[in-house]
């Protein structure tokens, strides 16, 4: 008889966030605890988590990454933690390899096999990541930067992306040919609903690295209209246990989920940093790279859709999933008919990527202001690239097609720029879907409330 789990903090919250408790804590007060939360903690202890990745056991290697002048107390402390860091990293990439034999093994392996390679490999990814816990003495004894800065010169922005302004299209481009995807082992049943991954080499050269992309298909999957949903920056849906996560909510409702890992997230995080660091570090050129390439990647997944199945395609996303989903409302403009989705749902975005990345709360807790200028960016450089996120009319898919959730307290991806979009675009009001929240608190009152995913599902059975 297997033993059973017992389920994790996060896990046990979350569960508590889908009864009436909920309803109390998406509120606007929550914004403001998630926000300080993120920000003197979440960020610093990751950036100290990343050195920990850096360091490979080395005390000297840990404090240069993290910048941080030792004394003999910290230094001995330092050793003890990154012994224990070590021994849970080797056993992650231990078990990241066993569930990599059998979830992507040629023999097909059996239904137990591959349910004890994911619970095991998230079961260790979890306490992993967790692990940034142990650096909150070093964090409560010295300052500790969130980000370490990689800013690029104006000049080596230019001289990958001056000569893609005056032809945006090829900075978007689906690939020709399209990459070969591989379809992982299946878990689950058919009668109960499955998941699988998706994984393909990335046809963006900036990338140069294996995409993967995991699949929820509920019942009766061949008559299921499909969402492609990104996730937000620094999020790792798929090496968590207890995100606040919608996904469960859509498939119940009969709508098949893929979830793409940004680049720089997930298993496709560059050593030595954390989920979505270089995104911020390497500001704008970090913006830049990924959202062209999450762009090409996304037109691979669409097209492998089109071919195994013959229901309508909806793009969205929450926060950098939903600005990712919205910059393909426009440019998919340049892609052939069979590739455009059908249709949009958009949680907590703005209307201009400079809003979130330049005037976002997050961008202030983070320093991008200070640290672009210091490396010699003005405010007109910068903007010199915006044409490649700005919309050159209206999107692609109609505006009755398109469903939106904001928060009028949201000032990380702030509220009147999304509410100025929505207008542009001719969003009808019954698509909109607005609430006294901000940021954080949007997607826990989504767990509760599902009046935006009804509405999604009602046009994607009209389609």
């Amino acid at each position: 008889m297997k033993k059973l789990q017992r389920p994790t903090f996060q896990e046990l919250l979350v569960a508590a966030l889908r009864t009436p408790l909920g309803s109390l804590v998406a509120r606007p007060w929550f914004d403001h605890v998630a926000l300080n939360t993120v920000a003197y903690w979440f960020f610093p202890l990751s950036r100290l988590w990343a050195s920990a990745r850096a360091a490979e056991g080395s005390a000297e290697r840990f404090f240069e990454n993290a910048r941080i002048t030792p004394s003999p107390k910290l230094t001995e402390r330092a050793k003890r933690n990154l012994a224990e860091f070590e021994t849970v990293r080797h056993r992650v990439l231990g078990t990241e390899r066993k569930w990599e034999s059998v979830i992507f093994g040629v023999e097909e392996p059996a239904p137990d096999a591959a349910l004890d390679a994911e619970h095991e490999r998230l079961g260790n990814r979890n306490q992993y990541n967790n692990l940034r816990r142990m650096f909150i003495p070093l964090r409560l004894a010295r300052s500790v930067q969130p980000v370490r800065w990689q800013i690029p010169s104006p000049a080596d922005v230019g001289a990958v992306y001056d000569m893609l302004l005056a032809d945006p299209a090829k900075a978007f481009r689906p690939p020709d040919p399209m990459p070969q995807v591989t379809v992982s082992h299946r878990l689950g049943t058919v009668e109960e609903g499955q998941s699988y991954w998706l994984r393909f080499n990335s046809p963006s050269p900036r990338m140069n690295d294996q995409v993967i992309a995991r699949v929820y298909e509920p019942a009766c999957a061949e008559n299921a209209p499909t969402l492609i949903f990104g996730h937000g920056i620094c999020v790792e849906f798929d090496h968590w246990k207890g995100l606040v996560d919608e996904v469960e909510a859509m498939v119940k409702m009969g709508i098949r989920v893929v979830r793409p890992e940004a680049p720089w997230h997930g298993r496709r995080v560059p050593d030595g940093m954390y989920g979505g660091e270089k995104f911020i570090a390497t500001a704008p050129m970090g913006a830049l790279d990924l959202f062209t390439s999450a762009a090409q990647e996304w037109s691979v997944i669409i097209d492998w859709l089109r071919r195994t199945t013959d229901t309508p395609i909806a793009i969205g996303g929450s926060s950098l999933g939903a600005m990712t989903s919205q910059i393909i409302c426009d440019k998919a403009r340049y892609w052939p008919e069979r590739l455009q989705p059908d249709a949009a749902f958009l949680v907590t975005h703005c209307g201009h990527i400079e809003d979130a990345v330049v005037h976002g709360k997050l961008a202030e807790v983070w320093g991008i202001a200070k640290a672009t200028i210091d490396q010699g960016w003005r405010t007109d450089l910068i903007r010199r690239y915006m044409p490649l996120f700005e919309a050159e009319g209206l999107p692609i898919i109609p505006p009755e097609n398109i469903v939106t959730v904001l928060g009028d307290h949201d000032n990380v991806t702030p509220f009147n720029s999304a509410r100025t979009l929505i207008d542009e675009w001719s969003v009808p009001e019954e698509n909109q879907f607005v609430y006294r929240r901000g940021h954080f608190s949007v997607p826990v009152g989504m767990m509760r409330d599902h009046a935006p995913l009804v509405k999604l599902r009602q046009i994607l059975d009209e389609l």
